[in-house]
């Protein structure tokens, strides 16, 4: 009988593990996969003539030593002294052909399309 025990123990031990691995690899509904972000909100005002102010809210869910930033002008997680030492063109915010400059206090950055057009971007946090 002790042996018998031992048996179904060693049985069971496996599947329960099977198990917790299927039910914790997939996210809940509502949950985000580790590493990846969503737009939860975005705001536009074109009320100024050739201006739009955009502004948007994401969340992330991002790995040890990633923060939330921006990659090819989409929420991403970046790594996380891209954001504490405010080199935000290390994080490639801009879209592919566009050119990244800090703004002089390191609120922000321009990306610079080829036509010369220019999008500003600064930063405000809710922490």
């Amino acid at each position: 009988m002790n042996e018998r025990s031992e048996k179904s123990t060693m049985i069971a031990g496996p599947r329960y593990h099977i198990v917790w691995f299927l039910f914790h690899q997939f996210p809940y509904e509502g949950q985000l996969a580790a590493g990846t972000c969503e737009i939860v909100t975005l705001d536009r005002d074109s009320s100024q003539p050739r201006r739009t102010i955009a502004r948007q809210t994401a969340r992330c869910a991002c790995k040890k030593g990633q923060i939330a930033g921006t990659t090819r002008a989409r929420p991403a997680c970046v790594d996380a002294r891209i954001i504490k030492t405010k080199q935000w063109c290390e994080m490639l915010p801009c879209l592919e052909g566009e050119g990244c400059d800090l703004l002089i206090n390191k609120s922000g950055w321009t990306c610079t399309q080829p036509g010369g057009r220019i999008k500003t971007t600064t930063l405000r946090s809710t922490v």
